[in-house]
């Protein structure tokens, strides 16, 4: 009997399908979940008859997922978030590879605690501050200031470079907006282009598979944005720093934002667990949903061993 893996998603789109094949052309069959559709209900109805748990998850009425594959986590009220991120927890519990794991998105999804995880790796990644006093958050952006380095104020949850904001003079300070009363404010890296730009390296399990270089219309260089990309070889140094970045948060695969300033530093800017790779790929002469799917397979037979030994 053919394995079942449940991709979860809510727009499947141009990754979903790419994960489809992936996996079908290993035999496995996939279905799409959204997390808006699962539960948990401990009434004593509704239980799985496989496995005698109170997790729903549509599809698998009667069984639960092989493997479960993370492509997107939809947002929502604070609730609505952690209660998705719950579903993850439950299958985690019942010992059903997820990957990547709930604890692991939320690692990255927060760039406070990424932020902090990569420092305490001994990763170097741009002086941040977080927090919600706007006297010390005031306080950092004018020491950056003062020193010839421009601020960058993110939402401590966002993504696809949105509503970054630049901060570059001494009037800007209190005109940024903040989001949801917490700063989180990095110093900006020079990279000496009038258009900024970055690496995007793109790791499985501990290999480099595929990386890019994206050139920004702008100082913001996401793709979403209006980003170009561009085929780029790496050396030893950029991917020794894009696995150890991976490794700091504990994912099994990752895109990893890599900045390097003027000098010639690296600086790891974001570790993304939900990453996409379509401009990636258009770059590259591989299908990385294939490679994706071969990790997969290998970490859910990892997974079985693991609990057959216990």
């Amino acid at each position: 009997m053919s394995k079942h893996i449940a991709i979860i998603t809510d727009d499947p789109g141009w990754h979903g399908r790419e994960l489809h094949d992936a996996f079908g052309r290993k035999g496995y069959k996939c279905t799409n979940v959204s997390l808006a559709d699962c539960y948990i209900n401990v009434s004593g109805q509704e239980r799985n008859k496989k496995t005698n748990s109170s997790l729903y998850i549509p599809g698998f009425e009667n069984s639960l997922p092989d493997g479960v594959f993370v492509r997107g986590v939809q947002g929502g009220t604070l609730e609505e978030v952690v209660f998705y991120l719950d579903i993850l927890h439950a299958l985690h519990e019942l010992k059903i590879l997820v990957y990547n794991s709930a604890r692991a998105i939320e690692r990255s999804v927060d760039k406070g605690m990424t932020s902090f995880l990569l420092d305490q790796a001994g990763i170097q990644t741009p002086p941040t501050w977080v927090g919600n006093d706007v006297h010390q958050a005031y306080s950092f952006i004018r020491r950056e200031l003062a020193i010839g380095n421009k601020v960058v104020a993110k939402p401590l949850f966002g993504s696809q470079g949105k509503d970054l904001q630049l901060i570059s003079k001494s009037e800007d300070i209190t005109n940024f907006k903040v989001y949801n009363k917490i700063y989180y404010l990095q110093r900006f890296i020079q990279t000496g282009n009038e258009n900024a730009f970055d690496w995007r390296i793109f790791v499985i399990g501990d290999q480099v598979v595929a990386s890019m270089r994206r050139e920004g219309m702008d100082w913001i260089n996401n793709v979403a944005n209006g980003g170009k990309c561009y085929s780029a070889m790496i050396n030893d140094q950029f991917a020794d720093i894009a696995k150890d970045a991976v490794k700091s948060v504990d994912m099994h695969y990752a895109g990893v934002d890599v900045m390097q300033d003027l000098d010639g530093n690296l600086w790891v800017t974001e570790v993304n667990s939900i990453p996409a790779w379509k401009g990636l790929q258009s770059v590259n002469n591989l299908i990385v949903a294939d490679r994706l799917a071969e990790n997969f397979v290998n970490c859910m037979q990892k997974e079985a061993d693991i609990t057959v030994a216990s």
